[in-house]
């Protein structure tokens, strides 16, 4: 009995080992499933709303946002800083 016993779960564990060996073959990633849009709910504006309320659906409609908006002046890269300095040497 014992031996069928151990027979059955060395038959799952395989099974199982097999299943994960596919997955990852297949490229398949194990990460989340869920669509980053799932997480936000459907936003609406009331006919006549103002600019603020319009402002904040918009806001609302960003969220989750991979970069945030940078409003400001865009920083120098280091490719620009160096072309800068070779021009002021020069």
């Amino acid at each position: 009995m014992r031996l069928l016993l151990l027979a059955v779960a060395a038959g799952a564990a395989y099974y199982f080992y097999r299943q994960n060996q596919t997955l990852r073959a297949s490229g398949s990633s194990t990460g989340s499933t869920t669509n980053a849009s799932d997480a936000v709910d459907d936003i609406h504006v009331r006919p006549g709303a103002s600019a603020d309320e319009h402002l904040d659906a918009a806001v609302m409609e960003t969220f989750p946002a991979s970069d945030p908006v940078s409003p400001g002046k865009p920083s120098e890269t280091a490719w620009e800083r160096q072309q800068r300095l070779q021009k002021s040497q020069t």
